[in-house]
């Protein structure tokens, strides 16, 4: 099959404009201290967002274009391939959680948790949603997210984790997290795009485990 062409935009960068090839789009980016950059499915996507003058400003128009009950949707074709991916991996024998974060175009692992005892997948998701987002914005990118969990993504949005996950002996470092992460959420601003990552269209997530 066939790798579907994409176009990048480069708003900071050596040079910046639209670009028919990652490479010519690397070529502008890689080692740039601070690069804005970003990849679309067609030439007038990518164009409409180089004339908005800025990735944050493309993202938001993105955001609000493709919300659809608080869920952030990307309409196109393909997943964003300059993203990150996390996911959460829960032992429902052992109640053992831990979660990862993946460069979607790469495959490259960018951060992993320990395991965490007696948790739940939804706090794994959560704390890997806000472990990204903190992580990000320390490079200053707004660089999208994606998720698999509804339920992980509106929380981060209500800066609350929803959770009736109950505390036992084993799992009081995990409620540590939870309280660090909402109280994050509550003193820091982003602008990176919170997205599902749509499963049954295009395949497992890059982050799975691979435990299923």
């Amino acid at each position: 099959m066939a790798k579907k062409q994409k176009y990048y935009v480069v708003w900071v960068g050596r040079q910046t404009g639209v670009f028919d090839s990652w490479a010519a789009c690397e070529a502008q980016v890689s080692g740039f201290d601070g690069a804005k950059f970003k990849a679309y499915p067609t030439r007038d996507q990518a164009t409409k967002a180089l004339e908005l003058g800025s990735l944050a400003k493309a993202n938001a128009v993105l955001e609000k274009a493709t919300t659809t009950q608080g869920t952030t949707h990307h309409k196109a074709g393909s997943p964003i391939v300059h993203s990150i991916a996390v996911d959460a991996a829960w032992n429902t024998a052992t109640g053992d959680m831990e979660y990862q974060g993946v460069v979607v175009g790469t495959g490259q692992r960018v951060f992993k948790s320990v395991v965490y005892e007696d948790g739940t997948n939804n706090i794994g998701e959560f704390l890997a949603i806000v472990h990204a987002l903190a992580w990000l914005k320390q490079q200053n990118l707004n660089t999208p997210i994606y998720s698999d969990s509804k339920t992980a993504l509106a929380w981060v949005r209500k800066r609350k984790a929803n959770t009736k996950l109950t505390p036992t002996t084993r799992n009081g470092v995990l409620f540590e997290l939870i309280e660090r992460a909402e109280l994050w959420l509550q003193q820091n601003t982003f602008e990176n795009p919170l997205l599902k990552w749509e499963t049954a269209i295009w395949g497992e997530n890059p982050a799975d485990f691979g435990r299923k």
